[in-house]
């Protein structure tokens, strides 16, 4: 049998024509360098920064240092099992978490997957952690109240929706408290909230999630946790999660509480992501770029304007200090990006003044605008009269003496004092907060003695709700104050039948 050249010529053309090739191109480097949660890559020539790369054992990691001769990669998991000459590969996507809805009563960590045992989250949307923060024309001016349930932070420091207020003091102040008790307080304001917990044992965060789930409040929260056995990176990552699934909520129209607690241990790890890979140190071996490491986190929270639907992104960062010292590197650097801070005192705390809230070191850049009308109008006076009071006090402890008007100064001091006490996990409703400032700026409790003032401020609330629930209606619907005549007659109503204790 023999075969013509033409016939060989022929079927080689029909296989070339027909041939198919499935060769992929991958751009593949090799681990020289690893340890402490940092890997140094030899090739990957185009890699992109902040892109993942997969190593040869399934961990993720993140392209932070593209230098000439090697890439440095944080490792977003264990690192114990990469070894050097391991393949590092690209996936030519940027770092992105899972967001949307279905994150809503879970607990995840820095990359978005679950750690409460309750299975897969089955979100079908992504997001880039590092976005673009909106411009100033993407913006309207904060207008609308974030009402805490806190009495002294919403009279003397309140917070707007969108707005970014600092809160700041040393460690056992109450910190966490406030994050806790703002979540609270959100039930029924329409409020999603995200707490980001940054550097924590898991024991501290499982309580606040207990806390939540007991109150109801977990419904609509989302916790992002990164504890203190995690490695440095995902401490790093953590906020930027936290503030991307608030994100995508907030270009929807919706309204997002952020809480990241606390950035203090985000900068300790990137200090220590850093100094691993090799960048030069500054002030306090932090890195050059730890401001914007915080501006870019801080200042995508915003109040959208109409045209993008009105949502917002309220942040409250929390920055823990050392003796007080709000004038250290981390708080300045934070005090500068923020619209204002609430400096939490530890003396205060330990003298029983729960919340610890230092009026004079505190302040909100946003004010009245952030308040409804009666709340301004009772509250309008009430950090001067304390700071007044503060002043006084440290006087009259060097003299008996004292004139009628500066003794009644101080009568009024130390009942506002008491009036701002509020116990754990009982935020208080808005309306409820008007009456009882009411009652103590218009002088119904200058002769009541300060041991009773608390139980005369519950038990005031008891008589409105059952006999005047009228008057709590108008605030709440209206944010107006009644009529002052309606008010100081139930109010002196209320007083005939309270009786003080002996």
């Amino acid at each position: 049998m023999s075969i013509k050249p033409e016939e060989i010529s022929s079927l080689i053309k029909q296989q070339i024509e027909n041939f198919e090739s499935d060769v992929q191109v991958q751009d593949v480097g090799t681990v020289i360098r690893v340890g402490d949660g940092i890997a140094l890559a030899h090739g990957l020539e185009n890699v992109m920064a902040g892109e993942l790369l997969e190593f040869s054992n399934g961990v993720m990691g993140m392209a932070q240092n593209l230098e000439e001769n090697n890439i440095g990669i944080i490792i977003l998991g264990p690192y114990r099992d990469i070894r050097e000459g391991d393949e590092v590969k690209r996936t030519g996507r940027i770092m992105e978490v899972p967001v949307g809805e279905q994150l809503l009563g879970r607990v995840v960590n820095s990359l978005g997957q679950p750690i409460d045992g309750l299975g897969p989250v089955n979100t079908i949307k992504s997001r880039p952690i590092e976005a673009q923060a909106p411009g100033v024309m993407a913006r309207k001016s904060v207008h609308e109240p974030l009402q805490t349930g806190i009495k002294s932070i919403d009279a003397m420091v309140p917070i707007g929706r969108g707005q970014r207020e600092l809160i700041i003091g040393d460690r056992q102040t109450g910190k966490t408290a406030i994050a806790i008790d703002t979540i609270l307080n959100q039930a029924d304001q329409d409020m999603i909230c995200i707490y980001v917990a940054i550097g924590q044992k898991e024991s501290t965060v499982a309580g606040v999630v207990e806390t939540l789930r007991q109150k109801g409040a977990l419904d609509y929260t989302i916790v992002v946790s990164a504890g203190a056995a995690d490695p440095a990176p995902m401490l790093f990552l953590a906020p930027y999660a936290g503030v991307t699934m608030g994100e995508e909520f907030m270009y929807n129209g919706k309204h997002v509480l952020v809480i990241y607690d606390d950035l203090t241990k985000q900068a300790s790890a990137y200090r220590e992501l850093s100094l691993l890979l090799r960048r030069p140190p500054g002030r306090e071996a932090f890195p050059g770029d730890v401001f914007y490491l915080h501006s870019r986190l801080l200042e995508r929270a915003a109040k959208l304007n109409d045209d993008l639907g009105g949502g917002s992104i309220t942040a409250l960062p929390f920055i823990e200090t050392q003796a007080g010292d709000v004038s250290a590197y981390i708080p300045t650097n934070v005090i500068s990006i923020t619209d204002g801070q609430i400096f939490l005192q530890s003396d205060l705390f330990h003298s029983g003044v729960r919340p610890a809230v230092n009026a004079g070191l505190s302040v909100s850049r946003v004010g009245g605008s952030a308040q409804i009308k009666a709340m301004k109008k009772v509250a309008g006076t009430l950090r001067l009269d304390l700071a007044a009071y503060r002043e006084l006090e440290a006087f009259s402890q060097f003299g008996s003496d004292l004139d009628k008007a500066t003794q009644a100064k101080l009568n009024r001091g130390q009942r506002t004092v008491e009036i701002l006490k509020q116990d754990l996990h009982k935020p208080l409703s808005v309306e409820k907060q008007v009456v009882i400032l009411y009652a103590l700026t218009k002088g119904f409790l200058d002769d009541v003695p300060v041991a009773d003032v608390l139980r005369f401020e519950s038990e005031l609330f008891t008589f409105i709700e059952h006999n005047k629930k009228e008057l709590f209606d108008h605030i709440r619907s209206t944010g107006a104050l009644p009529e002052d005549a309606d008010l100081v007659a139930a109010i002196e109503e209320f007083k005939k039948g309270f009786t003080v204790s002996k």
